[in-house]
């Protein structure tokens, strides 16, 4: 457990950054879902709707630290190919 001041206050600093970063990948995960559904659902254009939307999220979460750029970059391009795959 922490016992100096400055690292009581890191804790609380970890805690408040470690919400924010749940509710973006949180976010992330919930863009990439709606791309998934609409390529099961098998609408071409709903799915490079949802592509469109999901892909700046993603982006975003590098640039915010919550991903690596690779990672981002590896889920974009799987997307776009299973969405380029649909008939």
């Amino acid at each position: 457990m922490a016992n100096t001041r400055s690292a009581k206050k890191m804790v609380r600093k970890i805690e408040a950054r470690t919400e924010v970063n749940k509710a973006r990948r949180s976010r992330v995960r919930t863009y990439v879902r709606k791309v998934e559904e609409a390529i099961a659902s098998g609408d071409k254009s709903a799915a490079q709707e949802a592509l469109k939307a999901a892909q700046p999220e993603i982006m975003r979460s590098v640039t915010k630290g919550v991903t690596h750029k690779n990672t981002a970059s590896r889920k974009v391009s799987r997307l776009s190919a299973r969405v380029k795959a649909m008939a």
